[in-house]
């Protein structure tokens, strides 16, 4: 892992700010306590992410933030970093801020990625990474083209609605846009990927601000950054896996590592 470099005028190389990513890694998830640490092939799911995260280029280190014992010893077991946070956060976003209060003071910049999604892209996350070095003013994320019709009713596929310059007008787990008269304009939709980068200050922000209502509504914590009126913009990357809610999923998750292989891990 490493930031990308380059010469300034004169004699003095230019220095890019660090980003570290972090991995929030809850244990008790809703619907698949444990989720994280379940086998897939032969690493956990929680190593398929770390692995593949530090395959990203634009990050300068991988910290996994973490609420329990068991993933701890996990990390720390396959030579990885953690940092243990309280059990009472409500959301990644809390856990992160948290974690990152313990790190160097000179890193100001994180990207947050999602723990249950084993098949993540190094790509996505330096398109992310390499957009917030360049405006650190805005919070970003990713978002890819959603083709699939049936997806666009599931509540567990979150949608964006982007301007053409890139900024989330707004986040939801209905069809948005609604295409009126039906469905025939698929390339208007966008799934929103659970990455996030964001500064040290913006994120100090967003803790001090209580739950907003359209957040505590849709069940979508970026959407308190929105009603705060703090711009959030989307890179948009190639469709992947997703998240690992369900027993269902993992077992798709199963198939599909037996299948394919593991092309970004490793």
């Amino acid at each position: 892992m490493g930031g990308n470099g380059g010469e300034a005028k004169g004699s003095r190389a230019a220095v890019p700010q660090r980003i570290v990513g972090i991995i929030p890694a809850r244990y008790d998830s809703t619907r698949l306590p444990g989720k994280l640490l379940e086998m897939l092939g032969d690493r956990t799911v929680l190593r398929h992410v770390h692995d593949r995260a530090c395959r990203a280029d634009a990050l300068d280190r991988v910290v996994v933030a973490t609420d329990d014992d068991r993933i701890l010893r996990e990390v720390l077991g396959f030579g990885g970093v953690a940092v243990m946070t309280s059990r009472s956060h409500r959301s990644g976003t809390d856990r992160i801020a948290e974690a990152v209060e313990s790190l160097d003071e000179s890193v100001h910049l994180f990207v947050n990625i999602q723990g249950d999604e084993p098949f993540c892209d190094p790509a996505a996350i330096d398109a992310v990474a390499v957009a917030l070095r360049g405006d650190p003013e805005s919070i970003w994320t990713a978002v890819s083209a959603l083709e699939d019709v049936d997806s666009l009713s599931r509540e567990d596929v979150v949608k964006a609605a982007v301007a053409a310059d890139g900024r989330v007008l707004y986040f939801s787990r209905a069809a948005i846009p609604h295409v009126r008269g039906g469905t025939g304009v698929i390339g208007l939709h966008r799934h929103h990927v659970g990455l996030y980068g964001y500064s040290r200050r913006l994120l100090r922000r967003l803790t001090q601000i209580p739950p907003s209502p359209l957040e505590e509504a849709e069940a979508l914590e970026q959407l308190r950054a929105l009603e705060a009126g703090i711009a959030i913009r989307a890179v948009t990357v190639a469709a992947g896996f997703g998240g690992i809610d369900t027993r269902e999923d993992l077992e798709r998750a199963r198939r599909l590592l037996a299948s394919e292989g593991d092309r970004g891990g490793g």
